[in-house]
């Protein structure tokens, strides 16, 4: 298990923007995996280059390669909350999460990992193309128990962990930062929890950046047990910081589905509530179908101004379509 001080320390050592995370200027081409629904919320896959308009901080920027993704290698990661607050939906979790790994996951091809996460981050199943190796980690998930336990990096020995605490924020940085950020291709996270979070040493916004920093898309399912009031509170959305740019403003604590809302879009991936008329089983199969249907859009910025985050804006010329893609990116010189 990688331990809450060993995660702070990892991170804080890291430089902003590591050689491995940026957009190179010397190669200056930004790549973007978009989905584009209908009206009727159907996927759209026989659209064309020049039915696409992208834009960069404002600039029309023009397309010079374009590709329909359906067939691309896959590295899925699986990030699940087991606090106290899941412990009425784990066995529901596990179940369809069986079902999604043989569906969506071609053993030649694709690869994936899991992470669950409490109070604390730990890697189950590290990369792997065996769907048994990924089976046998889905039966170890069990929640952790709701009681206080002594911090293993309190820096003084009396210090409480949060009780019942979620690390959200902290898997997420994980997943992306240190294992995604080493992979090419097509990269998914999909996140199974309330979004409460109330014991991560980073913040939402560095959970962001660190998705976006590795060109991850990070499916968030909103599953709500019992005790999520209860267990509610925490560190909020992040301080309303990203990349010390101040971008958003700092929104109210304990608000799960806003956090998940917000890890999904900025991200370019998808959000899901759970609930009797959307099961998990439909959820997956929804994940499962726009990760097969994909446009890849890709780009040489007009202007090279400096480090930063740039935004990115991408639309049909159609009317009537949405297209769900990454916000923006991030510029190393």
């Amino acid at each position: 298990m990688i331990s809450r001080r060993d995660l702070l320390a990892a991170f804080a050592a890291a430089p902003f923007i590591r050689a491995q995370e940026k957009i190179s200027t010397d190669v200056n081409v930004v790549n973007v995996f978009a989905t584009v629904r209908n009206k009727q919320g159907q996927i759209v896959r026989d659209l064309n280059q020049d039915d696409f308009l992208l834009d960069e901080d404002g600039r029309p920027q023009t397309i010079a390669y374009f590709a329909r993704e359906s067939d691309l290698p896959l590295t899925l990661g699986l990030v699940v909350d087991t606090s106290p607050s899941q412990r009425l939906v784990l066995e529901q979790e596990r179940g369809a999460s069986f079902k999604f790994f043989d569906q969506v996951l071609r053993e030649d091809q694709d690869q994936a990992f899991m992470i669950h996460f409490d109070a604390e981050v730990e890697l189950l199943q590290d990369l792997t193309n065996s769907r048994k190796k990924l089976q046998d980690a889905l039966r170890e998930l069990e929640t952790a128990a709701p009681r206080q336990l002594n911090r293993r990096d309190a820096p003084n020995p009396g210090q409480r962990r949060p009780r019942g605490g979620t690390a959200l924020y902290d898997a997420v940085l994980l997943a992306s930062d240190e294992v995604m950020k080493k992979q090419t291709g097509r990269k998914a996270l999909v996140v199974l929890s309330d979004g409460v979070d109330n014991a991560s040493r980073t913040t939402l916004s560095d959970a962001i950046a660190s998705a976006e920093r590795s060109g991850t898309l990070v499916y968030c399912i909103l599953f709500a047990g019992e005790e999520r009031q209860q267990f509610g509170g925490g560190r909020g959305m992040g301080g309303g910081r990203r990349g010390g740019m101040g971008r958003y403003p700092q929104q109210p604590r304990g608000d799960g589905k806003k956090v998940l809302e917000r890890l999904a879009k900025e991200t370019g991936g998808g959000f899901f509530e759970g609930s009797k008329k959307q099961s998990l089983d439909d959820i997956y199969r929804q994940i499962q179908e726009e990760l097969r249907n994909q446009y890849s859009l890709g780009y040489s910025p007009d202007k090279s101004e400096g480090p930063g985050f740039r935004k990115i804006h991408v639309a049909t010329k159609q009317k009537g379509f949405t297209v769900q893609a990454r916000d923006g990116y991030y510029a190393i010189r």
